[in-house]
């Protein structure tokens, strides 16, 4: 596990296409990932966030899961093959 700011981080996914329209990422999950959950952003883009919003096929859900994709509304852009970290 890498560590940032003293907080042990796993990888769960990456970013595959952005809307910056509409502020949502596309993720490809390596890992489960759910609402409230604390994320980094890293890569061309580097952030920390909660997750507050995903959904799988338009419908929101609260949890997903590795080999899912989801669309995830994030605070600030991003771009393709940034990774998503939990913390």
């Amino acid at each position: 596990m890498n560590l940032v700011k003293g907080m042990a981080k796993k990888l769960v996914g990456r970013i595959t296409h952005f809307y910056p329209n509409i502020s949502v990422a596309v993720v490809e999950l390596k890992g489960t990932l759910k609402q409230g959950d604390k994320i980094a952003i890293q890569g061309k883009s580097n952030f920390e966030q909660q997750v507050s919003s995903m959904q799988i096929d338009n419908k929101p859900v609260k949890e997903a899961k590795a080999k899912q994709s989801i669309g995830l509304k994030i605070v600030q852009p991003a771009m393709e093959k940034d990774l998503v970290y939990t913390l």
